[in-house]
């Protein structure tokens, strides 16, 4: 048995909620339902529970278009952001369409039928649904374990050691040595955060990551709050964000030499006079070619000024009995090593797809404008800007399905599928991006493509045009009416 929905949303975090809102307002006929593999909402914000955790972006983007964020904190705390998730679902009403502990494993589309049968593992068993349409809101990476590299002596270790994803609920770290391995967004937000109760906190660093310190409170968007209201003061302060991030962004990509002066400036005046800002904060890669973290009001500065953290910017030689001993011969002692050294990425959740029987290999299909797959019908994903906040690009997704569902009942059709029959096109990674995350398994995912539609762009500025506003038959999507299959020959 099995039962039946005309769009099914695969994840009840940022994405999956933002979706299920756009789609109860566009078409409230129509039905939906989200299968979620855990047992509660909120995606990141609820899985990640280590100290301090908190948003990479401004809250005025991270938020969604349709609701805004109306507390005074711009980069918020993870609970902020999964009350504003989950209030989002209830005032919305959406959240009565999730079910929970649904870990989607299997989706095939049948041409004959124009759906897809879907199977979620539940309970030990195995649940059924078919739909219309299949929109994957897990985002890119594992959510039951992190990346953790292989350390040499590392049983012999008698301290405890931590991965953020897992972190335990009732770790005491109360004047404790804690060392962090790694630098990225999570690393610089644990350190002053664990620095609060910590006898001491060493973020240990094989290379320096860009570090910016950002206001945590919009003084702009608080201003225009009392002046003109809610409504008026996000659209103003989101669009004002989006253009400074942005702005940046372009200026990093081609006045790099600039921009890595200007964020070395800004680091050493909130450093203490002497310190090696060179070792420890100046990359030998350019701005964006990783994402750069933000702290906000310059917390992680503030420790290492005042002592109660520092920065060590070496390799691991081994783990040791009470700690690490490094490539340079320096000895670190610690009762607690955090691994903050990043995410496993999984494409899709790892469900296996097939298309009228024949399975589908992800990293032989195409991204199309980076939320479809060549060759796949009726089916869409959402994955965030590396350059952006994700919120961005998620609400951009939510609105472009529900435009080819709307085209579809206009005119008849029962599928949607991007063709690549472009003779010209070369193929290149998802993701423009060096960070070690995504170098480990890129290869993993779809490509993207040498032209458009084909290649995954990094502005919001070009996306809204093109997915909000831009034809939908330009001649790479194809409507598909009843009956007919995804052929060879249409996919080219």
């Amino acid at each position: 048995m099995s039962e039946h929905t005309d769009v099914l949303i695969v994840g009840a975090g940022l994405s999956g909620i933002g979706a299920a809102c756009h789609l109860r307002a566009a078409f409230p006929g129509k039905s939906y339902l989200i299968l979620e593999a855990r047992d509660t909402m909120g995606g990141t914000w609820d899985l990640f529970r280590y100290p301090g955790v908190r948003s990479d972006s401004d809250m005025h983007t991270l938020c969604y278009r349709f609701r805004p964020w109306t507390k005074a904190t711009a980069i918020a705390d993870g609970q902020s952001i999964l009350r504003y998730v989950r209030d989002t679902a209830v005032e919305a009403g959406v959240d009565q369409w999730i079910r929970f502990g649904h870990r989607v494993t299997h989706a095939s589309w049948s041409s004959a039928d124009a759906r897809w049968t879907v199977e979620a593992v539940h309970s030990g068993g195995t649940t059924v649904i078919t739909c219309r349409f299949l929109l994957i809101c897990s985002g890119y990476y594992r959510y039951d374990r992190g990346y953790t590299p292989e350390f040499d002596g590392i049983e012999a270790y008698r301290g405890q050691v931590v991965h953020p994803q897992q972190w335990p609920e009732n770790l005491d770290y109360m004047g404790k040595r804690v060392v962090v391995i790694g630098s990225g967004a999570t690393a610089v937000t644990l350190v002053p955060a664990l620095a609060r109760r910590a006898e001491h906190v060493t973020m240990l660093q094989r290379s320096p990551t860009y570090v910016m310190s950002l206001p945590s409170e919009d003084f702009v968007a608080d201003r225009l709050r009392r002046m003109f209201g809610v409504r008026c003061a996000h659209a103003v302060t989101r669009w004002k964000n989006i253009v400074v991030t942005a702005a940046i962004y372009q200026l990093s990509r081609r006045r790099p030499h600039k921009v890595r002066k200007w964020i070395r400036t800004t680091t050493a005046r909130q450093l203490p006079a002497g310190y090696d800002v060179d070792k420890h904060f100046k990359p030998t890669y350019n701005p964006w070619d990783q994402r750069l973290c933000l702290v906000p009001d310059g917390d992680l500065f503030r420790v290492i000024s005042d002592g109660r953290a520092g920065v060590v910017t070496d390799r691991i030689a081994a783990f040791t009995e009470h700690g690490l001993r490094l490539e340079s011969g320096a000895e670190l002692d610690a009762d607690i090593v955090v691994t903050a050294t990043g995410l496993q990425l999984l494409a899709f959740g790892g469900i296996q797809l097939s298309v009228d029987g024949r399975d589908v290999s992800v990293n032989e299909t195409l991204a199309y404008k980076g939320m479809m797959l060549s060759g796949i019908p009726n089916f869409a994903f959402t994955i965030g800007y590396t350059n952006a906040s994700w919120t961005l690009k998620s609400d951009l997704v939510g609105e472009f399905v529900c435009r080819v569902l709307r085209h579809m009942d206009k005119y008849g059709f029962v599928a949607a599928v991007p063709i690549n029959n472009d003779p010209r096109l070369t193929e290149a990674p998802l993701l423009d991006f060096s960070s070690g995350y995504v170098l480990r398994s890129i290869d993993q995912f779809p490509r993207a493509g040498s032209r458009k539609p084909w290649r995954l762009g990094m502005s919001y500025f070009h996306d809204v045009m093109t997915l909000r506003y831009r034809r939908l038959e330009d001649g790479a999507m194809r409507f598909v009416r009843a009956n007919r299959s995804i052929s060879a020959d249409m996919v080219g």
